[in-house]
């Protein structure tokens, strides 16, 4: 379990570094935001993201102390090493990059060239987030990735003190059920991302019919629409129902939300400020069971 008070929403920065110019004031608007807590990597944007985020916050003065930042250690960009030397690279480059000598949390993210064996093994990335935990330089350890199974194996190994897990846990999409369930038996911090399936679910900022980067099956699409439907008749937002229902979850600690522009971020606050009829909810799982998404 992560020893910090998380709040309800964490704002997700994967899309910072991809405009020039422009992504640098996101940066600074999401330290200033009403939101305290970022959520980075080390190869968003080619390590853009954090590079942008530590320049905000030399800007402001240094990180306030309400305010925190999580990120994850990845693969070599070059050679998709993914071993215990590599994940210290990575931790070291993270922290050079924001300008911060420890972390709240750093996830192991995407371990998809290795094994989980691998992974596990005395001197490889495990053990080096481990021993930067026991060194005090990371407060807790995740794990963070797509694949559902994968995470599931890493969860039931009892090492890590948290998960994320995205695009997989959505009002339309229930698939990662277990996964939250067997992180709350073993007492772990959930982090829940994407709760609008990387656009579909998200209203004015509808980004075409993929959910999850993948494309859906004709079933799942018209469960979208009939979702879509029941916001119309009840006057919600599909986004703001969207991101409800995530939050009223006990089981996840806080949803991470990405955002990519200051718009998006203001529009981010007024969904988390809106209010959704109990009775919306009833209405929702009367809709049935949501049909297979197009995700693992």
């Amino acid at each position: 379990m992560l020893h910090l008070e998380l709040e309800p929403v964490t704002v997700g920065t994967s899309g910072l570094g991809k405009r020039p110019g422009a992504d640098l004031a996101l940066a600074t608007a999401i330290l200033s935001s009403t939101f305290h807590q970022a959520d980075t990597s080390n190869n968003y944007a080619d390590g853009e993201s954090e590079r942008l985020l530590g320049e905000a916050i030399r800007g402001i003065g240094g990180l306030p102390e309400e305010r925190v930042v999580f990120s994850k250690g990845d693969q070599d960009p070059v050679t998709g090493a993914f071993t215990g030397d590599r994940m210290r690279r990575s931790f070291e480059e993270s922290t050079e990059r924001l300008g911060l000598e420890t972390l709240p949390l750093y996830h192991l993210h995407d371990p998809y060239t290795i094994s989980v064996t691998d992974a596990m093994a005395p001197g490889g990335a495990v053990d080096a987030l481990i021993r930067l935990r026991e060194q005090g330089r990371i407060g807790a350890i995740g794990i963070a990735a797509g694949r559902r199974e994968l995470v599931e194996e890493y969860v039931r190994t009892d090492v890590f003190d948290a998960v994320l897990t995205h695009n997989r846990y959505t009002v339309v999409d229930r698939s990662a059920e277990r996964i939250l369930d067997l992180a709350t038996e073993r007492g772990m911090t959930v982090f829940n991302a994407a709760p609008f399936g990387a656009g579909i679910l998200a209203g004015d900022n509808f980004r075409g019919r993929t959910y999850g980067y993948s494309e859906p099956s004709a079933e799942f699409l018209a469960h979208v629409d009939r979702f879509r439907a029941l916001c119309a008749e009840w006057g919600v937002e599909p986004a703001t129902a969207a991101l409800h229902f995530s939050l009223r979850d006990p089981r996840i600690h806080s949803t991470v939300v990405g955002v990519n522009s200051t718009e998006r971020l203001a529009e981010l606050e007024r969904h988390v400020q809106a209010s959704v009829d109990v009775e919306f909810w009833a209405a929702l799982d009367a809709l049935g069971t949501p049909p297979a998404p197009p995700t693992d």
